[in-house]
Parts: C-alpha cells; sequence; structure tokens
C-alpha cells in the first residue's frame, strides 16, 4: 500500500487571504478585466497589444490556485508578426554605438533596483517562491546586467598576420564578432525572470533581436522586464514577447528568419525544437539529474546540509537540482541521520510568510508527478524516512532510503522536492550508476581527497562538477550547459555572448602597398 497520501496537516502556514499581484507602477502593460483581474497585453514592434483573436489565458498562483491574472492567448500570424519585426528592427539595435546599448541596460538595472519589491511580489505570486528566493531572482537578474555590460566591453576581434604560410604571405586578417540577427529566447517556469532575462540581456547587448516566448504558466515577470526596457530606452521591436501556447516555440524555431534559438525547458520539448530548427545556431538547456556522491572521508555534517539544499531549494524545481544521492555504505548511516535533521528546518506553506523556506509546486499535475515517482520507488522496496504527504500544489519535503537501482526517480528528473539516497559499495558503484544516467547537466563531489576528487570529477559524464558543495549556476559567472540529454551549448557571463555572436573574417591584400616582399615558389 502506498504511504503517500494527501494531507495537509504538514503546511505549516496556510493561505490567510487571495494571492493577489501589485502593479501599480506597470501601467500600459495591463488593463482591468471585467472580473477585476489585471489583463496583460503582449509587446511586438514597441507596442503593448491584444490578440487578434481576442483570446487570453488565465494564470494561476500555485499558492492558492486562484486565478491572479489573464494574458494574451497569441494567434500564429502575431508570433510571424513578431519574428518579422523583429528581423527589421535588428538594424536598429545593431547600429546602436555598443557604449549605447550598455547605457540601456545600465538604467534597466537601475530601474529594477527601484521595483525590485514589486518584481519578487510578482514572483511569490505567480511562481509560488518564499519572498527571500524571489528578492534572490531578482537581485541575480541585475547582476547578470551589470556583469554582461562589463563582459560586452571586451568583446574583441583577432588580429592574423598571414605571413606564417605560404599561400597567405602578403595578407592579414581581421576575425571580428558580429551579432548573429534574431534570437528566439523560450523560458521555462521555475526561474520565470531571471533565466529569460539571461538569454535577452546578451542577445541585445551584442547587437541581436529577440522574439521571446515566456513559459505560459509565469509570464508576467518577463513581461514587466520588457517594460522597463521600453522605458530605459530600447529601440522599438528590438524586443519582441508573444505569450500562448506551446506550439508558438516551435514557430519560432521554424522560422528561416531566426538565426539562433535559446531555449530551457524539459528534454522533451526540446527534441522538438532541435527538430523545428534546422540550421541555425542552437543553446539548449534540458532535463538534469543532478547526482551527488557522497565518500567515506567526505565531511558528513556538510554534505548533508548541501544535499539537503540542492535536493529541496526552490521545491526541487531546479535542473541542477541534487536528484539523486550515492553514499558510501560505511558512512551512510550518519550521513542519513544528518540528512534528516537538516530536512526538519524546511519550513512549508505560503510563501508570502517569512519562515517559509519551501512554497508550492508550480501546478497539481506536478504534484501528481512527483507523487507517483515516490509511489514507485516504495513500491520497489525503498524506504520513507520523512514526509510522503501532499495537498493541493504543495508536496512535504521527503526522505527516501535504500532506493533500488529499477526505481524510476533513480533514473528520471524528479522536479521535486524529494531527498533520494542509494547506499553503495565504493566509488566504483558509484560513477557505473552515474554514467548510465541519460541526463548529464550538473553534479557534485564530497570528499576531501584531492585525488579522489580529480579521479571522479575526471570520469563524471556531466557539462560541471562541484566539489564539497551543491551545483547551483547562480549568476553564471561560470560557465554551465549539459550534455547527453541534457542539452548543447553553454551560457554565463561571457560564454552566451559568445555563443550569440557568429565571427567574420575579412583578409586583407598588402601586396599591392609594396609593404610585403613577395617571393613566389616554382612549380615543380
Amino acid at each position: 500500500m502506498s504511504q503517500v497520501r494527501m494531507d495537509s496537516s504538514f503546511i505549516r502556514y496556510t493561505v490567510p487571504e487571495r494571492c493577489r499581484l501589485v502593479l501599480s507602477d506597470f501601467r500600459g502593460v495591463w488593463r482591468e478585466g471585467e472580473d477585476g483581474l489585471p489583463v496583460f497585453m503582449m509587446y511586438i514592434g514597441g507596442r503593448w497589444l491584444e490578440s487578434s483573436s481576442s483570446e487570453t489565458f488565465t494564470v494561476k498562483s500555485p499558492i492558492d490556485g486562484e486565478a491572479v491574472a489573464h494574458v494574451q492567448k497569441a494567434a500564429e500570424e502575431e508570433m510571424y508578426r513578431a519574428i518579422e519585426t523583429a528581423k527589421k528592427s535588428q538594424k536598429a539595435i545593431r547600429e546602436l554605438a555598443a557604449i549605447e546599448r550598455i547605457e540601456i541596460f545600465r538604467q534597466a538595472a537601475e530601474t529594477l533596483r527601484q521595483r525590485i519589491n514589486d518584481f519578487a511580489e510578482t514572483l511569490v505570486v505567480e511562481a509560488g517562491k518564499p519572498r527571500d528566493d524571489a528578492a534572490g531572482e531578482v537581485r541575480a537578474t541585475i547582476d547578470r546586467m551589470i556583469l554582461s555590460m562589463e563582459e560586452t566591453r571586451k568583446i574583441f576581434g583577432e588580429y592574423i598576420p598571414g605571413d606564417w604560410s605560404d599561400d597567405t604571405r602578403g595578407k592579414i586578417a581581421l576575425v571580428i564578432h558580429e551579432p548573429v540577427g534574431v534570437v528566439g529566447a523560450i523560458g521555462p517556469f521555475n526561474y520565470p525572470l531571471y533565466i529569460p532575462a539571461a538569454k535577452l540581456i546578451p542577445a541585445l547587448l551584442s547587437g541581436n533581436s529577440v522574439v521571446l516566448k515566456p513559459s505560459s504558466s509565469t509570464p508576467i515577470s518577463q513581461l514587466l522586464l520588457a517594460k522597463v526596457l521600453e522605458e530605459s530606452g530600447l529601440p522599438p521591436g528590438c524586443l519582441n514577447v508573444v505569450t500562448g501556447p506551446g506550439r508558438l516555440g516551435t514557430i519560432l524555431a521554424a522560422s528561416e528568419d531566426v538565426r539562433m534559438i535559446s531555449f530551457t525547458g524539459s528534454t522533451e520539448t526540446g527534441r522538438e525544437i532541435f527538430r523545428a530548427a534546422s540550421i541555425k545556431q542552437l543553446h539548449l538547456e534540458l532535463g538534469g539529474k543532478g547526482v551527488a556522491i557522497v565518500l567515506d572521508d567526505a565531511d558528513i555534517a556538510l554534505a548533508a546540509e548541501k544535499c539537503v539544499a540542492g535536493a529541496l531549494k526552490n521545491s526541487g524545481q531546479r535542473c541542477d537540482a541534487v536528484s539523486l544521492i550515492l553514499v558510501i555504505d560505511k558512512v551512510a548511516e550518519e550521513f542519513v541521520s544528518n540528512v534528516v535533521k537538516e530536512v526538519e528546518k524546511w519550513v512549508v506553506g505560503d510563501p508570502r510568510h517569512h519562515d517559509v523556506k519551501l512554497g508550492p509546486l508550480i501546478n497539481s499535475q506536478q504534484v501528481e508527478r512527483v507523487r507517483q515517482l515516490v509511489d514507485d520507488a516504495l513500491e520497489k522496496g525503498a524506504k520513507l524516512l520523512r514526509g510522503g504527504r501532499y495537498f493541493g500544489c504543495y508536496f512535504e519535503p521527503t526522505v527516501l532510503d535504500y532506493v533500488p537501482r529499477t526505481a524510476r526517480i533513480i533514473w528520471e528528473e524528479t522536479f521535486g522536492p524529494v531527498v533520494t539516497i542509494s547506499r553503495v559499495r565504493d566509488e566504483s558503484e558509484a560513477l557505473e550508476i552515474a554514467s548510465q544516467i541519460r541526463y548529464g547537466l550538473d553534479s557534485c563531489v564530497f570528499t576531501n581527497n584531492f585525488y579522489r576528487m580529480w579521479k571522479i570529477a575526471k570520469q563524471l559524464q556531466t557539462g560541471a562538477v562541484t566539489i564539497n558543495d551543491l551545483p547551483r549556476h547562480g549568476v553564471g559567472y561560470f560557465p554551465f550547459g549539459g550534455i547527453k540529454d541534457s542539452g548543447i551549448g553553454r551560457e554565463g557571463i561571457g560564454y552566451s555572448i559568445d555563443e550569440m555572436t557568429v565571427l567574420k573574417t575579412i583578409v586583407f591584400n598588402l601586396e599591392p602597398a609594396g609593404l610585403v616582399k613577395i617571393k613566389r615558389r616554382q612549380s615543380m
């Protein structure tokens, strides 16, 4: 019989009042609907527009399941119009001096600082984030702007003398970075402000235009950011935000006028984007199955604290979450004891309450998916040490021990607040399990032996390995991205700019100037 059950008693702080958005400073982005809720517009060609079909979809807060806003449900022709607008407008931003593009983002960063509380409250309501986490996401967006502005100043070219090769004597070349053109950005629900912003910031700073398709679960914060950029002087048409169903993302990916797609989301959707995109630059940050390996010489208290934070932060809805812990048998009992104590610190409830560290999942469908994974593990022999209750969009932080290899949760992305522990004989068995996982985004290792950490880091098949800490991408100062089913390409402060530009080689023939003495070889 399943040990996972519906029960609200684990929710420390229940919802005292209905959720409402704070939108006083964002007139023009929305109008009041007949039911009193805000109705948000799309942003195309520098204008805030309603859908030609007059259709909208409803955004519900995961905090209480109640509607908080209506958003335009774009028709397909409106996505095509946004792409065409971005194509025509790209010249405007490309011809802006880099210092002018930097000034736009300097002003935008300052406006975000002034409105940090409004943006944080929006993230709390639309995504169910605890207040501290929501404010942290806004600050990370500001930091990304500032650091990207600095990195934009490093977009240099390269001078290549040709006299090192016979066939290029008398010539020189300049290799310069140019914008790719129109960038299609498709964002996820879990970091609805930061992740899309981390795509459009480097794209616009390097002279591209952007068509952004936000997640339909959490589109509001991105519409508000578009308003901030509009107020900061971004030329009309350089940024377009189209809201609506997932098929709009496929249209965006398939367009020949879009020269790059930057997508963050599930592996399954990423495959659809890949098939539709054809010949263009791609950055796909897809699913993850972050593996933590805890060796027998690790600082066990540290490992437990970091693994729990890695599994539960943002309710586990992170592509870089610690989704599986492989702990050496010798220290497993001590480690598990510490894990249970750490989990007790994670208070669940209405994320508007200052004590809450764990808010709801994005919707009830995600709760059901996590429930099925936990049920499957328990049916196959795992032990439930803590948790196992759910209610509405809330799932109690759950600890599973002795999870067998036959359980789905060993191999599938969890995307929920579950600490999954599997005991192994040694590091060889841990590496064997890790190597069979189809994802390859992040992993981490806990050990105090330099040679062991180096050996394991070299053998793990992931885009990034963190030693003695949980994986976290932060503002992207270090590059990140996956291999295998976790995607292609790399993001990061400077790395995103590199991926959103193309190299052009300009060759100069200096022979007519008589500056180089050309000695031609006689043909054989």
